[in-house]
């Protein structure tokens, strides 16, 4: 499935891969011109190969109780920041609040703090 341009290539698509990582199966949203591999199933490093290595991975916000959806990442990739609604733990409290994500080159997406 494709989602859209990459945002940081000429030729690029953003493809939606599938991965195990620790026993969970996670989504990666990666340029069609990056190759990864993986020789333990935890770590992923580019091949030789690779022209692009901008990816999403979908748990990436998973520590804010939020996982990325398909169309989060079209989103993402049409106006390069959404609002997302992100969760808290604090204090035995479950707290619910609202922030922008934006792309980030090197981390897939960034939380914009006020």
């Amino acid at each position: 499935m494709i989602l859209g341009s990459c945002p940081y290539c000429e030729d690029g698509v953003i493809e939606v891969r599938d991965r195990e990582v620790r026993g969970k199966k996670v989504k990666l949203y990666a340029c069609s011109n990056a190759s990864w591999q993986s020789e333990d199933g935890e770590f992923y490093e580019l091949t030789k190969e690779s022209t692009c290595n901008f990816k999403i991975w979908q748990n990436t916000l998973a520590k804010y109780g939020k996982w990325l959806t398909y169309k989060e990442v079209r989103g993402l990739l049409k106006d390069e920041s959404i609002e997302v609604e992100l969760l808290s733990k604090r204090y035995g409290k479950k707290i619910y609040y609202n922030k922008q994500i934006t792309l980030n080159p090197e981390y897939g997406v960034s939380v914009l703090w006020d």
